[in-house]
C-alpha cells in the first residue's frame, strides 16, 4: 500500500452494514491474526501451515476447494431457499426500489462479475452471494471482494486475484468492528499465500458465531444510546 493510500481506510467490497463484510476501520491497533513473517501474530484464529496454497496452485488443489465449494454452496441454498424467498418477496412489498443491488468486482484472474447482494442492512443481505459460489466466480472463504478499480488489485497486492474472493474469510473473523485497513489487507494477503483446507474449515466454522456477537454488541450499543 502506497502512503496516499494509508489512514484514509478505503470502502471493502461487502460491506460492514449487512454483517457479512467489516465496516469501515478507524482504529489503529494491532487486531487478532495479523500475520508477522510468514504467519500469523501469537494468538491468531487461524490455523497455519506453511507450502503452497490448495486452492491456486496445482490443478488437484484447485479442483478440491472448488469441489468444496460447489458442494456446499449449493447445499447451502437448498437449506437457505426459504429465506432467499422471504427476504426477496419483503422486500417487493416494500416497495422501496429494487430487490436487489448489483456492484462490479473483481474475480480470480482480475475477471470481472457483477455481484449480488440485497439491498438491506442486515447479515441476509448476503445470501444472494452464494449464486456466485455455485457459479464458480466467488469461493465460500476467500479474500474480501473488491472493485476493478481498488488500489489492492494492482502491483504486489494484485496476487489476491490468483484466487477466487470469499463469502467470508480472515477479515469476517477478525471479530474486531474497528480493524483498520491495513490490517484487513494483511490478512487477506496471508490468506492467499498460505490458505489450506483447514483454514477455511476454521473459518468457516467461526463465521456466524462472529457475526451473532457483532450484531450483539451493536445492539447493545444502540440500547446503550436510547437509555
Amino acid at each position: 500500500m502506497t502512503a496516499q493510500h494509508r489512514g484514509t481506510a478505503p470502502h471493502h467490497g461487502t460491506a460492514g452494514p449487512h454483517g457479512f463484510g467489516p465496516g469501515r476501520g478507524t482504529g489503529h491497533g494491532r487486531g487478532p491474526g495479523l500475520p508477522h513473517r510468514p504467519g500469523p501474530a501469537h494468538g491468531s484464529v487461524l490455523p497455519y501451515r506453511s507450502g503452497p496454497a490448495y486452492g491456486s496452485g496445482p490443478a488437484h488443489g484447485s479442483g478440491l476447494k472448488r469441489g468444496i465449494d460447489l458442494l456446499g454452496g449449493a447445499a447451502l441454498l437448498l437449506l437457505l431457499a426459504p429465506a432467499l424467498g422471504a427476504v426477496a418477496l419483503s422486500l417487493r412489498l416494500a416497495d422501496e426500489g429494487p430487490v436487489l443491488r448489483r456492484r462490479t468486482m473483481a474475480g480470480r484472474g482480475g475477471r470481472t462479475f457483477t455481484m449480488l447482494t440485497f439491498r438491506t442492512r442486515s447479515p441476509l443481505a448476503a445470501l444472494p452471494l452464494l449464486l456466485h459460489v455455485v457459479r464458480g466466480e466467488m469461493s465460500l472463504v476467500g479474500p474480501c471482494p473488491l472493485a476493478p478499480g481498488h488500489p489492492e488489485c494492482t502491483g504486489g497486492a494484485r496476487r489476491r486475484l490468483s484466487v477466487r474472493p470469499g463469502v467470508t474469510g480472515p477479515w469476517q473473523i477478525s471479530d474486531r468492528s474497528d480493524l483498520p485497513w491495513e490490517e484487513r489487507e494483511l490478512l487477506d494477503l496471508h490468506y492467499v499465500d498460505h490458505h489450506w483446507l483447514g483454514m477455511d474449515l476454521a473459518v468457516l466454522a467461526r463465521t456466524l458465531p462472529a457475526v451473532r456477537r457483532r450484531r450483539l454488541r451493536r445492539a447493545s450499543a444502540r440500547a446503550a444510546r436510547l437509555a
